[in-house]
């Protein structure tokens, strides 16, 4: 099933408090992205966040699920309607997060 545009907007709006936010659609679904860092996403209309330690002591009773068949599961975020918690939540997780690999130039 594929996740509704309507949830993306919402969970957008929730995090708008945050800058450098950003998503790409994947699939039906939509990659969640902050200064260049896959953080999470939007599967099947549940937002899900990667189980960094900060999200997981964050979100200690947090069930862990499959976004995608075969994926690694991730942590499901249900407190979304606590727009304070989601930005604390998203720069924890950031912060653990490695950094972006610089692409090369394409050429000889």
């Amino acid at each position: 099933m594929a996740s509704d545009k309507t949830y993306l907007t919402f969970i957008l709006d929730q995090l708008s408090g945050l800058d450098g936010i950003a998503y790409r659609a994947m699939m039906g679904e939509f990659i969640l992205y902050r200064h260049g860092k896959i953080f999470g996403g939007i599967y099947d209309d549940r937002f899900l966040i990667k189980p960094t330690p900060a999200a997981a002591a964050m979100m200690p009773d947090a069930p862990r699920e499959t976004p995608y068949e075969g994926a690694k599961p991730m942590l499901l975020v249900d407190n979304v309607e606590d727009r304070a918690f989601l930005a604390r939540l998203v720069e924890a997780v950031c912060r653990e997060l490695p950094e972006t690999k610089k692409k090369r130039p394409a050429g000889p």
